[in-house]
């Protein structure tokens, strides 16, 4: 039987796109630039090298652009998941939490409606932001979890992967205060890997790697 290779897009922010130690290929055509160690998508790829995980991080967008892409970085692409990451560049300037809310459950919903395995990924947090912003953080990644449950999709605590056990508002270990660093991307890494394992393995039937060639022009499961 040949092997199936999977198809993943990662979709979001700088958090995403790797900053500050990587600029992600839409930042930096076409292959992106500096230390791949600094993007999640390079550790789930040493984890499964037959996979193809696609970066399409862009630092400092909100949901609502992150969204305005959604067809060309996700559909497009023809994945077999994509990986949803966003939500704290609203936070940080003051959108209306609501607004993220929407733009968030607008990519699941499409997502699912394309067939593809939305894999929702908690908002990480960052050094310098207020009580106001921590609280508004701690909401939203609230509200993914739940929202996670009832869609039934996979979700990932990206958040408590990068975040300090004895005060869990700041970043384990940054060069900036504001991003993870190489480690804290391989922490993220490592827990989006299992949580697509997971999810292969409980729902097999559902979520079967499909060939994404020109030449297959089957329906997509």
């Amino acid at each position: 039987m040949v092997a199936l290779k999977l198809r993943v897009v990662a979709l979001g922010d700088s958090t995403t796109a790797g900053t500050p130690g990587f600029l992600s290929p839409l930042e930096s055509p076409p292959d992106g630039l500096g230390n791949p160690e600094s993007q999640y998508s390079y550790w789930i790829t040493v984890a499964h090298p037959e996979w193809i995980v696609l970066n399409r991080g862009v630092n400092g967008q909100r949901t609502d652009e992150i969204l305005d892409r959604f067809q060309r970085d996700v559909i497009q692409e023809r994945p077999n998941f994509v990986i949803v990451l966003g939500g704290v560049n609203d936070v940080y300037q003051g959108a209306s939490l609501d607004g993220v809310k929407a733009n968030l459950l607008a990519m699941y919903q499409e997502a699912i409606n394309r067939k593809i395995v939305p894999v929702a990924a908690t908002v990480l947090p960052y050094n310098t932001a207020s009580e106001s912003e921590r609280e508004v953080i701690h909401e939203l990644n609230h509200w993914i979890i739940e929202t996670a449950k009832v869609l039934e999709m996979p979700m990932c605590d990206t958040d408590r992967a990068v975040s300090d056990p004895s005060n869990p508002d700041r970043l384990r270990s940054s060069t900036d205060g504001l991003h993870p660093d190489a480690l804290g991307y391989r922490a993220m890494g490592e827990a989006l890997t299992h949580t697509i394992e997971d999810h292969l393995q409980h729902h097999n039937g559902d979520s079967q790697p499909h060939h994404n060639s020109a030449a297959t022009s089957t329906k997509r499961k």
